[in-house]
């Protein structure tokens, strides 16, 4: 991080700007913008600001990372970045900001593609879900599908209505109303709606939001906010921590804003998937060593709307050399080999938190010679389903699990 004492000047200023050009700028950012030496941005920035530019100009680079350098490598004289709409939204000033001191900047941000479709619209910004999908995968978009859920999704380009559209109907969600709103704010500004089952827009612009309006078919695939998902949901060989079981565990896990968890023997990657979608801080490791099973934790992690999950295919305690140090480790396969307890005790963060699922003999001894020496809780969990008798019904025990939770102090 930069010095970021008061005497360090702001040297660095980021303007939003809109598809209107100059005609949305205020007059401090005008002048600051013809006054700077040297002026950065995407080709488009640049040319809608071209009439004020008398400094040299520098469109990004690819990898982005040399402009950052070039950025930082005029430090303490002054530098204007223009980037679309509000900079801190989705925007160049959050990477920015991660190598150069708030002390050091001024932002002066322009409406958001985001606040310009909610004023077409009229929906409360606040109310709606606002995702960027922009350089990023579609599945994102998987747990905001709800019924009657607003939708604000920023594209990557003009094929991403389309396929935003095909994703909806192979989802279930084919009546959701979805309107296109292109190059708002400027001269090129268009609006058109259709339903995803119906969409038969063309020529649409590559700057464009998708607001949508769920609505569900039958067997729609929404993804509840509660923990313990159906198993159904999951496409899986038969290992899967079982619905009633996973959702025990969660609340074991237990959770908290931006830790990373690793998920040994991950199986189907149930338990990580679901430790993910309890907030978008949650990170993932899945260690699993069987390929196939690898294979599925990744179709699972897209069609859940996580694939930013990490995976790693390999045999713990060799696997896990190497990985970011976890703030939560869960075990629920493999726990009894040689060395995989040790090595993830060794791992985990001080005050991180341990999760261990048994179902057989030989893990639940190691379970319970680790309570022994560590203490802990150790908790047996006993689930019994209804299930036909000949032509009646009656209780079909599960397999019991024993379950040990730990702290590192």
């Amino acid at each position: 991080m930069s010095d970021t004492s008061p005497s360090v000047p702001r040297w660095l200023t980021l303007i939003g700007i809109g598809e209107d050009g100059p005609d949305g700028l205020g007059e401090e950012a005008k002048r600051l913008i013809a006054a700077a030496p040297a002026v950065f941005g995407g080709a488009r920035h640049l040319e809608l600001a071209g009439t004020l530019i008398t400094g040299e100009r520098f469109a990004w680079q690819s990898p982005f990372e040399q402009s950052v350098e070039a950025i930082e490598a005029r430090r303490g004289t002054p530098v204007v970045v223009l980037a679309s709409g509000d900079p801190f939204l989705y925007g160049v000033g959050a990477t920015l900001s991660r190598r150069i001191a708030a002390q050091e900047m001024r932002t002066i941000p322009a409406p958001s593609a985001f606040s310009l479709a909610a004023a077409r619209l009229g929906w409360p910004l606040q109310e709606a879900a606002c995702v960027s999908l922009h350089g990023r995968p579609l599945d994102l978009i998987r747990p905001h599908l709800h019924v009657g859920r607003h939708i604000l999704a920023l594209t990557s380009d003009e094929e991403g209505p389309q396929a935003l559209a095909d994703l909806l109907v192979d989802s279930g969600f084919a009546e959701t109303r979805l309107t296109v709103l292109e190059a708002l704010g400027g001269g090129r500004e268009r609006i058109r709606s259709t339903t995803a089952s119906g969409f038969d827009l063309n020529s649409i612009d590559p700057l464009n939001v998708c607001a949508l309006e769920i609505a569900a078919g039958p067997g729609a695939r929404i993804l509840p906010y509660a923990s313990g998902l159906d198993d159904a949901l999951f496409e899986h060989d038969g290992q899967i921590t079982k619905r009633e079981i996973r959702a025990v565990t969660l609340s074991a896990l237990s959770p908290r804003h931006g830790e990373l968890l690793w998920d040994i023997g991950a199986g189907s990657g149930s338990v990580g998937i679901e430790w993910m979608l309890a907030d978008p801080s949650l990170k993932t490791i899945a260690i699993e060593q069987a390929p196939e099973r690898a294979a599925l934790i990744a179709r699972n992690a897209a069609s859940f709307g996580v694939p930013q999950l990490a995976l790693v295919e390999g045999t713990a305690p060799e696997a896990l050399a190497g990985l970011p140090a976890p703030d939560v480790i869960f075990i629920g396969g493999g726990g009894s080999e040689a060395g995989v307890m040790d090595a993830a005790i060794a791992a985990l963060k001080r005050g991180g938190r341990l999760v261990a699922n048994a179902v057989t003999l030989e893990m639940e001894a190691v379970l319970l010679a680790e309570y022994r020496a560590r203490g802990g809780a150790l908790t047996k969990i006993e689930i019994t389903r209804a299930a036909p008798v000949g032509g009646m019904s009656g209780w079909r025990p599960a397999m019991p699990v024993t379950q040990w939770r730990w702290v590192k102090e």
